[in-house]
């Protein structure tokens, strides 16, 4: 089975109480209801939890949320209400935590795609279609498609892994309209994303949101939104349909755990190594340029 590596214990404080560790964020609910979001150096591959942390990276991923949630504010309300860390904090939460409405989640992750790649690409090789939606022939890998797809998946607990599933599924569960409302609105933030992405040389291939609802009925985003955990960056200049694509993520992860200098059998179902220190500093330094390129920070 897969999950956390070693779980962590959740950090006491004072007024708070711990409410759920996931993969990265650890949250926690104040006196008043609202929720305390704090983003770790954790960092998962494969639904595993690792045992190596990416120094820095919480702050980079609550940074990036921010700068983004500005932009985005006239398509949709978010679900920010401080970025200060309540009274009593540990001081290392500076810089990596959100206080954030109360909403009533969505149980579906809203995934949108400009280009053909990871699960996508393979339910597409399979079946010429993802999540339902028929693409037309001849694609490739990073294939850049002429209109953004919604291509939904289930939420999984820490250690299962997503599922894609087809928009009638999510109507199914939600109702007509609110599914359609859905699909709308994550095409709708896809797009205005993936512009100012392009004008700062980056492509941003596919994304996935989360959002909830307030006590008014109306959608709000959630969680993060464009970070290189949620999203798949390229550079530009080095696309190349037809090949994997240089990305600003966690590919230097993926690809040295399936290497045999890892030595971990993947199929076997146990845990993954620690990560060496050239992999960590390769993957913070990519978790770094992305940032800087998209904020001009």
């Amino acid at each position: 089975m897969s999950g956390f590596v070693v779980k962590p214990e959740p950090v006491a404080v004072p007024g708070l109480t711990h409410l759920h560790t996931g993969k990265v964020r650890d949250l926690y609910a104040t006196a008043s209801g609202d929720l305390v979001m704090v983003a770790s150096d954790r960092v998962s591959a494969f639904d595993w939890v690792l045992p190596t942390d990416i120094p820095g990276k919480g702050r980079l991923l609550t940074r990036l949320s921010l700068w983004w949630f500005e932009r985005l504010a006239d398509l949709v309300p978010n679900h920010v209400l401080s970025d200060t860390p309540p009274p009593g904090a540990p001081a290392d939460w500076a810089g990596r935590t959100l206080i954030c409405r109360n909403l009533d989640m969505i149980p579906v992750e809203c995934v949108a795609r400009g280009y053909l790649a990871g699960s996508g690409l393979a339910e597409y090789r399979a079946s010429g279609a993802v999540c339902g939606v028929p693409l037309p022939e001849g694609l490739v890998d990073g294939s850049r498609l002429e209109t953004p797809i919604f291509t939904p998946a289930t939420k999984a607990e820490v250690g299962e892994h997503d599922e894609n599933v087809t928009f009638d599924h999510v109507a199914a569960l939600l109702g007509e309209a609110p599914a359609a409302e859905l699909r709308d609105l994550t095409l709708a933030v896809y797009s205005r994303g993936r512009a100012l992405a392009e004008e700062r040389g980056i492509l941003l291939a596919d994304t996935k949101f989360e959002f909830g609802r307030g006590p008014d009925g109306a959608l709000v985003l959630a969680d993060e939104v464009f970070t290189p955990d949620s999203s798949r960056f390229w550079p530009a200049d080095s696309w190349r349909p037809g090949r994997p694509q240089p990305s600003f993520d966690k590919q230097f992860i993926r690809d040295w755990l399936t290497s045999p200098e890892s030595g971990w059998d993947r199929a076997a179902d146990t845990p993954p190594p620690p990560l060496p220190p050239e992999v960590v500093a390769s993957t913070r330094a990519k978790y770094e340029e992305a940032v800087t390129r998209l904020t001009g920070d």
